[in-house]
């Protein structure tokens, strides 16, 4: 029998009281509550869940006089959110969200009060909604990125799912000719370059380069607000004008009313890709062929001295990215979403000590593994995810491409885990231990003195109760969570539905994940 239902039945009978006598006993005039729900919690098949019924469990601590809140601690899933009547003017998806975070007697404390918390919960907990996060929920919902194929956007779809149009076909042309030459293991004959894009890194290039263009097509009298340049007239080689980036720059500093480290980002790749020696463009000047003058941006003698003349074109661009990125640094935002209800956490002395206090309060949560499976499997899975971060201090990308290698099993090989450039967990007999391996090229900073070419590797600490999660983790809960999806390899899954088609997480769900765990435990 579950320990809430167990605890119930034994203070009934010490004081004598039977569904029907404890029913009437906290019942007040003119309320409705079923004595059946008292049955039904006395036999394990029902838990309290609604605020009327957490009321009741409160009346009755009162009446044995128990500690408030003896009840509820022994309830089999007490992370789970107080269901309710329906919140005015809030959508049913938001007031699941919100529920995790409303006192239990919210629907009792004055309408000014309750104001006040949904205000609060609202705009700090849920949605972040400070200024910026407003500007970038109403710019995401315009779609004006161009859609290149698929291989061009690596694992994120990002791109993908914000665009609308189609990118041309001779701008597709040569933004695989500038992939291939930025991620091919070697150089092409007969060009040169300096550094070497990774299919992340390759994916945001993409994603960043498709907004401008996106911007340049977008037409002038939409929402949008762009120039509205035929998607037939784009190229590459239109990045080679000074012109261009200045009217990319203010355009978005229209939008959103401040420069920040993005601008600067872009900035460098024009840079990179105008430099002497090394730069795509600067080697590829066929590009010029094709380009047609555009009202306002490029004229026929621009196009036609940058033919001429197109190492010098390219020279005017670098100078122009460089001077204009100096500008930029002078007066770009440092904006950083803090996610407010974690800076406590930032400035405490020990910002470690007070994260661990959160893989704490997941453990005091924990739902009962009999009646909540899954519940009990994305509980084990939340703690693993800030303990593993706690212990090994790594990107968040190495964390949620960690390949799991269960106990009984062969080990990836050093070169293949090179090869995949991510990291395994796997159990070292010899250590006794598990361990962490993660090659150097895996990491972003792969060429630190800090690796010196050698892997990272690390036996996990058994403490506080570690390696009896991590191993039921293992042996039950992941299962749980796959639910019959393809089973990705990684060490942690989303939860599986019918619907999913890969449970691996991507940056935006793992981030997202992270987020949820701190606002359902850490708040």
């Amino acid at each position: 029998m579950p320990e809430f239902a167990s605890a119930l039945t034994l203070h009934m009978a010490r004081h004598g009281d039977t569904a029907w006598a404890l029913h009437r006993a906290i019942l007040r005039p003119g309320e409705i509550f079923d004595h059946k729900t008292i049955k039904s919690w006395m036999n394990g098949a029902r838990e309290p869940r609604t605020a009327e019924s957490r009321e009741m469990l409160q009346r009755i601590e009162h009446r044995y006089c128990l500690p408030s809140g003896y009840f509820a601690e022994k309830l089999g899933h007490r992370s789970r959110a107080t269901a309710g009547a329906p919140l005015p003017d809030v959508t049913r998806s938001e007031q699941r969200r919100l529920a995790w975070h409303l006192p239990h007697d919210f629907r009792r404390r004055p309408a000014a009060e309750q104001a006040e918390i949904l205000d609060w919960v609202q705009n700090v907990i849920v949605s972040g909604n400070t200024e910026y996060r407003r500007y970038q929920a109403a710019a995401s919902r315009q779609r004006f990125a161009l859609r290149f194929p698929p291989h061009m956007h690596g694992q994120s779809g990002k791109a993908l799912r914000r665009s609308v149009l189609d990118a041309p076909p001779r701008l597709v042309r040569e933004m695989g000719a500038l992939l291939e030459f930025k991620t091919a293991p070697l150089t092409a004959l007969g060009y040169q370059r300096s550094g070497v894009w990774g299919p992340e890194t390759a994916s945001q290039k993409v994603e960043h380069l498709s907004l401008l263009f996106g911007a340049l097509a977008a037409p002038p009298d939409g929402e949008v607000r762009g120039l509205g340049v035929p998607r037939s007239d784009l190229s590459l080689g239109l990045l080679v004008f000074p012109a261009v980036w200045d009217w990319y720059l203010r355009w978005r500093y229209k939008r959103r009313g401040f420069y920040t480290a993005w601008e600067l980002d872009m900035l460098m790749v024009a840079m990179s890709l105008v430099r002497k020696d090394s730069g795509w463009l600067r080697q590829t000047p066929a590009v010029v062929d094709g380009l047609v003058e555009i009202p306002n941006l490029v004229s026929r003698d621009d196009i036609k001295n940058a033919r001429n003349d197109w190492a010098g074109a390219c020279e005017r661009m670098f100078e122009y990215a460089r001077a204009t990125s100096r500008e930029i640094k002078k007066i770009a935002r440092v904006h950083r979403d803090p996610f407010e209800p974690i800076l406590p956490v930032l400035e405490a002395e020990s910002p470690l000590r007070e994260y661990r206090r959160i893989t704490e309060e997941v453990l005091r949560l924990m739902p009962d593994e009999r009646h909540y499976p899954k519940a009990a499997a994305e509980a084990v899975r939340s703690f693993l995810m800030i303990r593993f971060g706690l212990h090994l201090g790594v990107r968040q990308k190495n964390l949620r491409q960690l390949l799991l290698c269960p106990r009984g099993s062969i080990p990836r090989s050093e070169r293949a885990l090179i090869d995949l450039k991510r990291g395994e967990l796997r159990w070292n007999s010899k250590e006794g231990g598990w361990e962490v391996y993660i090659p150097a090229v895996a990491f972003k900073n792969a060429d630190s003195s800090f690796f010196a070419g050698k892997p990272f590797r690390l036996i996990l600490p058994d403490l506080g109760d570690l390696y009896r999660y991590l191993d039921a983790y293992v042996e039950r809960h992941r299962g749980r969570l796959l639910n019959g999806a393809p089973d990705p390899g990684t060490l942690f899954v989303k939860s599986a539905s019918s619907r999913t088609r890969d449970p691996a997480y991507d940056q935006t769900t793992f981030y997202e994940a992270w987020r949820l765990i701190i606002q359902r435990y850490g708040v």
